[in-house]
């Protein structure tokens, strides 16, 4: 049976603030928070003292982050001033005994119990390291288009592009597409050097988006022109042959078509 009594221990506090804390409206992580502070001050005679986030947290039995969070709360309400960082990297903290300086606006809600659903959790976004293929990818065509926005005047457009997004645009368009990383570097090349396209395709989402067609045009213009045909001089020996044995007149006979 536990039996404390006063001879091993006290932490003296005015009436006058235990009448004042209680209209304070705080809530139970704040509260706590206050009494935590009270017992490690008042209660050793001492005005202040280097208390950490992780210490308070195990004397209250709460967590770090709601204790960090209400912690921060009480410090912006002026019931707790901070004074300065002690040697141990925290905060060294003081209770407020002038009530009056005290911020009386409502506490905040600590959060509610979890509530569980049957929504499958989002899937995370996979992380591409740097010595991915398609990350390695995405940074090859950022650093093409960087230099052609620059040229143009609107490097702000890439400045800021998201090198994971690119290069899950580039996994799609292999995976998925079914284009091969030696085609889309051709593509890549070609779109960048293309007096139309270069400055359309700024992104990657853009580029597989267009992805076919680009290919298609690019294969187009890659094509070796056809060579003129010359007239066969044969065919128009023959030509005028019909012409005069349909009854038509040599002279009127046209050489060329």
């Amino acid at each position: 049976m536990a039996n404390p009594q006063r001879e091993n221990g006290y932490t003296g506090i005015a009436n006058e603030i235990l009448d004042e804390i209680m209209k304070a409206n705080l809530n139970g992580t704040q509260f706590r928070l206050v009494i935590a502070i009270w017992r490690n001050t008042y209660g050793y005679q001492r005005k202040h003292r280097e208390l950490s986030v992780t210490y308070l947290a195990e004397v209250i039995n709460s967590s770090r982050s709601a204790v960090d969070r209400e912690l921060k709360v009480l410090i912006a309400r002026n019931v707790i001033n901070s004074i300065e960082i002690g040697q141990k990297g925290a905060r060294v903290l003081t209770f407020n005994k002038n009530y009056k300086e005290w911020d009386k606006k409502e506490s905040s809600k600590e959060p509610g119990p979890e509530i569980k659903t049957n929504k499958k959790p989002k899937q995370k976004k996979t992380k591409y390291t740097e010595d991915n293929t398609y990350y390695k990818m995405a940074v090859y065509f950022h650093t093409l288009i960087t230099a052609v926005a620059k040229e143009a005047g609107v490097e702000h457009l890439v400045k800021k592009a998201n090198l994971q997004n690119y290069a899950d645009e580039f996994r799609k368009l292999v995976e998925l597409d079914g284009v091969t990383k030696k085609q889309a570097k051709e593509v890549m090349d070609w779109v960048t050097q293309h007096s139309f396209w270069k400055t359309n395709i700024l992104s990657a989402k853009k580029l597989r988006d267009k992805f076919m067609d680009l290919a298609i045009r690019m294969n187009e213009e890659k094509k070796p022109s056809q060579p003129k045909q010359h007239p066969d001089h044969r065919d128009m020996e023959i030509a005028l042959q019909q012409w005069i044995a349909e009854g038509k007149d040599p002279d009127e006979f046209k050489w060329t078509n």
